[in-house]
């Protein structure tokens, strides 16, 4: 089943919802686009900037991370479509916004891929006089001619939607297309589109996702759209959605909505006709996908019922659920360890695969149905890696797999589910020179003494006398995992430059499931960052560095982290990179997509979570005089998910109590922060040219 892109879009839940908390002097900066939040912005910039572009350390940096995001021979991204050929979005120097091709499976396994593009981003936004970001294409099964193609200003989450026939590489005359919006949809049929939209202005939730599902026919105004379905204002989550699964050959086997009550609980719903029946399912679980008319689904609480626990992979014969879709009976298909989580799970034509991380190091298991019963094969992949399955045919049993780790780089493979050994499709060159390098995992002892992973990337023959400049990075919320990654820039810019680099698995991650995620949500927030300031402290302990020398990095939730960093142990810390961030979490739940994340974090409104939340909001917990160090804040105008008034309020606030900081918004770019290649080296250099200038002047 092709689940990839719902479960991106539900890990990627974000942030808005309630009145404006009173005394706050910088609400202002909460309109996006509005004319002095954007004349602070661009005079932030100009401030800040110079001082890092005259480094003169900054163009060879630049130089250096240009060269690699536009390499040639990076590995293309590749997908199967159903006409038998591979697809993949490539940029380049030469494709800065990117161009849709194809080739052959036969011809690109052979080394020598004969690519015909099937659109071409660059071209498009020239002719149209916009500023397009590829923002992915939905395609009909069984063939994939037929797809829905989105396209986003500037790489906003909002996106417009055009059907193009990737036959004769046209967008389709009269076909479907939607303005732009935060739109969810998937085919029926060619003529059918299931759609949740914003019908009339003011049709999404407090979040600002849309939560009213219509039935959408070819030709139809969207006026016209049959309702078949609509949740209410107050949910929270990413908005609806509708789950489509089919079997090899295409057809509808089942139409499930899901609806999110919160950032993680939700209800399920199978459309019969155009009728919802509620499925007996607890409220926190996702469907993990539809094989041999079994439906499989990933359990994040405990099912006590049932007798399945928080973690378990379990299946549900699809006949029984449309026959009683109010009294399900699961069936155990794995139950992980405690150092084990599922982290991924994909189909074939008739196989299950799972990958399964063990210790935050991955392995794929590829699991097979007879009489009953599951029974698993392990690929034979490398070790202590992380590995991925970027994506699985429905046709038959192939799957391609990306294959990374912190040294070697990124590898792919082509493997046959059912059997045989893995080839080697592709392999990254060296970015950097990995020899003089090794990696190292520690254990760190939390405050409540949970033990807590971390990857440690230094020069072989490291000296443990606290001098060495450190980076340390992590997330530690929303179930997503961090296991090792090779990234060239952080080799080149970073490791090669005498750096050492750290990863931690705190909680709030996945890397052990849902426990592990459970365990820093809301009033046990302060886990998280208990974690991430034991793995500092052990840091520290074990002389790797000193605080000096200790620099952080995060983004997103992970800015969040950086912000409570600074404003609960500056101590510790000598450079602070806070990357498109949360920082008001008193006013989170108004700003942007925020009241879709008090599954996370807590309601504002909510007295004991309130009281949580004032803990360690970094905004309402900045104050004169305290020995903060020089932090570098990075957002984007464009990004309309976490929005940039979170680190435009940071700023703010530190320069009304007199501290010295770096900030830069990009006016492009989206969450990412970057809209195009020359974006992404843009910044990168930027933030390994403050952090030179902060650990290793």
């Amino acid at each position: 089943m092709r689940l990839a892109a719902l479960a991106t879009a539900l890990t990627a839940v974000f942030l808005m919802g309630a009145a404006a908390p009173d005394h706050d002097p910088y609400t202002w900066m909460e309109e996006i686009e509005g004319a002095r939040a954007l004349d602070w912005a661009k005079a932030e910039n100009d401030r800040s900037l110079p001082q890092l572009q005259n480094d003169p350390r900054y163009a060879g940096l630049y130089a250096d991370a240009l060269k690699i995001a536009t390499a040639k021979d990076r590995i293309p991204s590749v997908s199967f479509a159903g006409d038998g050929s591979f697809r993949g979005f490539w940029q380049d120097a030469e494709h800065v916004r990117g161009i849709w091709r194809t080739t052959s499976v036969e011809s690109y396994r052979a080394g020598s891929p004969e690519w015909k593009t099937i659109l071409d981003i660059d071209a498009l936004a020239k002719a149209e006089g916009a500023n397009w970001v590829f923002s992915g294409a939905t395609c009909l099964a069984p063939d994939d001619r037929y797809c829905l193609v989105s396209l986003s200003n500037g790489g906003k989450d909002a996106v417009e939607v055009r059907e193009f026939d990737t036959r004769t590489g046209q967008f389709v005359e009269g076909g479907f297309r939607l303005p732009e919006g935060k739109h969810r949809f998937n085919w029926i049929d060619k003529d059918t589109v299931f759609l949740v939209t914003e019908w009339a202005k003011g049709d999404v939730t407090t979040s600002g996702y849309p939560f009213i599902a219509k039935l959408l026919k070819r030709g139809q105004p969207l006026s016209a759209a049959k309702q078949v379905f609509t949740g209410t204002r107050d949910d929270g989550g990413y908005g609806v959605q509708p789950i489509i699964l089919r079997d090899p050959a295409g057809k509808v086997q089942a139409t499930l909505i899901y609806r999110p009550l919160d950032t993680f609980n939700a209800e399920y719903y199978l459309l019969e006709g155009e009728r919802p029946l509620k499925l007996d399912l607890p409220k926190k679980v996702s469907i993990a996908g539809y094989l041999d008319g079994r439906l499989l689904v990933s359990l994040k609480v405990d099912w006590a019922a049932t007798g399945m626990k928080e973690g378990d992979l379990v299946d549900f014969d699809l006949a029984a659920v449309k026959q009683k879709p109010d009294a399900l009976t699961p069936a155990l298909v794995l139950r992980p360890a405690a150092n084990q989580a599922v982290e991924q799970v994909a189909t074939t034509r008739d196989r299950l695969l799972v990958v399964m991380l063990n210790d935050v190091k991955s392995q794929v298991l590829s699991y097979q149905r007879k009489a009953g019963r599951w029974t698993a094969t392990t690929l034979d992949l490398p070790k202590d890696s992380s590995i991925g399955i970027a994506s699985a045919s429905d046709s038959d049993n192939r799957l391609v797999l990306n294959v990374a780790s912190y040294l070697t780089p990124t590898s792919q493979w082509l493997a046959d589910a059912a059997g045989g050994a893995p080839v080697k499709l592709r392999a990254l060159p060296d970015r950097f020179d990995a020899s003089r390098f090794v990696t190292e995992q520690f254990w760190a002892t939390s405050r409540d003494g949970t033990k807590v992973p971390y990857f440690v990337v230094h020069a072989k023959g490291l000296k443990l006398d606290g001098s060495n400049p450190t980076l340390l990075n992590a997330y530690g919320g929303f179930e997503i995992s961090r296991s090792p990654a090779y990234s060239g820039i952080t080799g080149k810019l970073w490791l090669e430059k005498g750096g050492v680099f750290v990863v931690a698995n705190i909680r709030g991650g996945g890397e052990f499931g849902p426990r592990w995620h459970n365990a820093g949500l809301k009033l046990n927030r302060m886990r998280v960052y208990e974690d991430f300031f034991a793995v500092s402290e052990d840091l520290i302990a074990r002389k790797i560095t000193s605080p000096k020398k200790l620099g952080i990095v995060g983004g997103s939730n992970g800015g969040l982290l950086m912000g409570v960093a600074l404003t609960r142990r500056p101590e510790l810390y000598n450079a602070i990179v806070i990357q498109v961030p949360l920082f008001d979490m008193i006013g989170y739940d108004h700003i942007g997509a925020g009241a879709s994340w008090m599954g996370e974090y807590g309601d504002p409104k909510v007295p004991a979570e309130r009281a949580m939340l004032m803990t360690y909001s970094p905004y309402q917990n900045l104050k004169p005089g305290q020995p903060y160090p020089r932090v570098f804040i990075r957002t984007s105008t464009k990004d309309d998910r976490v929005h940039p008034a979170h680190a435009r309020k940071a700023g703010a606030r530190l320069k009304e109590y007199g501290y010295d900081y770096l900030y830069w918004e990009n006016m492009d770019g989206g969450h990412a922060a970057a809209a195009n290649l020359n974006e992404v080296a843009l910044g990168s250099a930027l933030e390994f040219t403050y952090l030179m200038q902060r650990l290793m002047d």
